[in-house]
């Protein structure tokens, strides 16, 4: 079916499906995708829904593919770790999305080069959705938006961090921070509209689980099957944008030559590089791009791809599965890494830094790096959004403090007109 106006017909099917008690959607903000399989997906109900925590839950979503053999969509939470590791997540948790979460959808429909599909559900649904009258956000209170970590501590943690570089216990860690409202009453689907105008990005995604809601701008893949192929994408290197166009080209050139992004770059692919060959056919993990750079709204990135065959004696899941969490939110060696992030993080991370997407029945899927991303818990009235950066020996406390900044930058200002601008 056509659409005269494909980002009238996207907002009208997010309304439309946030009236399910579950749903999601990611969009693709039409960025070119060798990759992509659709520009826009919606997904809303439920016949089927998988909610497991840590402990089984990778041989969970095996059995329940396995089982029905059909569209699924769903969320990987960061602290699955624990799964793969001896590590556990002790740190504060006033969120508390699942560890793993997984449905099969009553109504899935798709957007590729400006035609729209009914994959599952009555095609009728499409009148209904032509229908949908705009709705007026609710408006939202004031938010106090709090750091957990003030500046001066954030430098004492990195400082930290740096001491263990030096050591020789890890070469990089991916040290966060929490920004969190309490007492917060938004309207989530006005703020994800907000977000993904004002940044918007390749990999963005709007999921709802009865009152969890996950905003995301994200502009990082963690894992996609095509076919045989595995392919991975992560992303180290940040500069922030200019508005002047010659010094914007500049700011671009110099991330490409920037030697310490060049290192955060190259660790993590080589971790990526190992993940993947647990799950390979022998000698097909190959770079097919390193330090690419790719530029949004705010920011440019370092980007590289990596790929493989994939095992054919091994299901797709334990693919998934030997490759989580991703490399480009962890460090290296991962498994030290993620100790020191327990350690020093003030909070769980839960669904941040984890991964939503959807399998397909033929067992291809595709999975985003939960970041740049706003988690909200509407019962509880808990807001939050953490921001990261990657920790070597060459970083500058101060300059990661910075970094982290920039990267809020787009989440701060969407929230602005409802809290004033004032973060304390």
């Amino acid at each position: 079916m056509n659409y005269l106006d494909i980002s009238l017909f996207k907002s009208k099917a997010l309304q439309w499906a946030n009236s399910f008690d579950i749903c999601c959607c990611l969009d693709s903000n039409s960025y070119s995708d060798p990759f992509g399989k659709f520009d826009f997906v919606i997904a809303a109900g439920a016949d089927q829904v998988l909610d497991i925590p840590t402990g089984q839950a990778f041989e969970a979503l095996r059995s329940f593919y396995n089982l029905h053999k059909t569209w699924m969509f769903g969320l990987f939470s960061y602290d699955l770790k624990n799964e793969q590791e001896e590590l556990y997540s002790r740190n504060p948790d006033s969120l508390h999305f699942p560890d793993l979460f997984f449905f099969v959808p009553e109504y899935l429909i798709t957007v590729k080069d400006g035609q729209i599909a009914v994959i599952l559900g009555d095609q009728e649904v499409l009148k209904e959705i032509s229908q949908m009258e705009p709705v007026a956000p609710i408006p939202g209170q004031t938010l106090n938006i709090q750091h957990k970590l003030d500046r001066a501590a954030y430098l004492k943690k990195i400082s930290e961090l740096r001491q263990h570089i030096n050591r020789g216990d890890i070469y990089e860690v991916t040290y966060c921070q929490e920004f969190f409202a309490e007492h917060a009453e938004i309207d989530p689907l006005a703020i994800f509209n907000q977000l993904n105008t004002l940044s918007p990005t390749p990999f963005a995604g709007y999921f709802k689980i009865q009152d969890q809601y996950i905003l995301s701008a994200s502009p990082e893949r963690f894992l996609c099957k095509r076919e045989e192929k595995l392919i991975s994408q992560p992303i180290k290197g940040t500069a922030r944008r200019n508005p002047d166009a010659i010094i914007d080209e500049q700011v671009k050139l110099d991330l490409r030559k920037n030697e310490k992004e060049q290192a955060e770059n190259v660790m993590i692919v080589d971790l990526v590089r190992n993940d993947l060959t647990k799950s390979a056919v022998k000698g097909s993990v190959k770079v097919e791009e390193l330090f690419g750079i790719y530029s949004f709204p705010q920011v440019h990135q370092m980007i590289s791809t990596i790929s493989c065959k994939l095992n054919p004696e091994l299901h797709f899941i334990d693919a998934i599965k030997n490759t989580f969490p991703m490399g480009s939110m962890t460090g290296a060696p991962k498994i030290r890494a993620m100790e020191l992030i327990e350690s020093h993080e003030l909070s769980k991370r839960g669904a941040y830094s984890g991964s939503i997407g959807y399998i397909s029945p033929e067992g291809d899927f595709d999975f985003n790096v939960i970041i740049r991303s706003i988690l909200y818990q509407e019962t509880a009235k808990y807001l939050s959004f953490q921001v990261g950066g990657a920790i070597t020996y060459a970083s500058s406390p101060e300059g990661e403090y910075e970094e982290c900044m920039v990267k809020a930058s787009a989440i701060i200002q969407t929230l602005a007109p409802i809290k004033k601008a004032v973060i304390s």
